[in-house]
């Protein structure tokens, strides 16, 4: 486990978040600062014995998971309740949960050990927003359906749509992370949806492309 010298991340995490501030108007409070690592710390702790993500060292976490997370919280504006499919180790969930304490954001894995981290995120950060479902999402059903669902390199936009569109809220919305515009994926989206807009995303320090996708049922 690499060492978490968490002066040092802060200043990063703080910086990035000033930068993006002036792109994207993202406002965070110094409390949900520090609650941000605090999760990245319980991420660190856990991901050498889970393998909750292939990155092993925090500084590339601050950039690659906390700050890339973040720059798509703008998109979320308006949502209310939210669902975070493939949520893995918390991305973009925990990062929601954490910037919109006002927003309802649910998240679901089919494994096991990742919603044992979740739920225990949840339980130390009193993320008392959150949900966590540990089951396939083509299973899950709810009462109240989310008017946002999201997921970040979870899948293919096709595969995405299908396997989680029961669970949309009339008028709702798909936001999808994703590394570069996927144009092929775009094209193979079945009829009853419809691409709606691309957004490319400015991470500080990634040096990467990042894009949101957004998808809504056709008319």
């Amino acid at each position: 486990m690499k060492y978490f010298d968490r002066a040092a991340l802060a200043q990063v995490l703080a910086d990035g978040i000033s930068e993006m501030k002036l792109a994207v108007h993202l406002d965070l409070t110094p409390a949900q600062q520090e609650k941000l690592l605090d999760y990245l710390a319980l991420m660190n702790k856990w991901n050498s014995v889970y393998n909750l993500t292939s990155l092993r060292d925090p500084m590339q976490m601050v950039t690659h998971h906390l700050l890339d997370s973040l720059a798509a919280v703008p998109a979320f504006a308006q949502a209310r309740n939210v669902l975070d499919v493939g949520a893995g180790g918390g991305l973009p969930g925990i990062v929601l949960a954490i910037s919109r304490p006002d927003m309802k954001v649910s998240m679901i894995d089919t494994v096991h050990k990742k919603t044992a981290f979740l739920k225990q995120v949840k339980a130390e950060l009193e993320l008392s927003n959150v949900s966590v479902y540990t089951m396939k999402v083509q299973e899950l059903e709810v009462s109240d359906k989310f008017d946002v669902i999201t997921s970040r390199a979870f899948a293919d936009l096709s595969d995405f749509l299908e396997w989680s569109g029961h669970l949309l809220a009339e008028g709702g919305k798909f936001i999808a992370l994703k590394g570069t515009a996927p144009a092929e994926e775009q094209e193979r989206v079945p009829a009853e949806w419809k691409v709606t807009g691309l957004q490319p995303l400015q991470v500080p320090r990634l040096g990467a492309e990042r894009h949101l996708v957004f998808v809504e049922r056709s008319a």
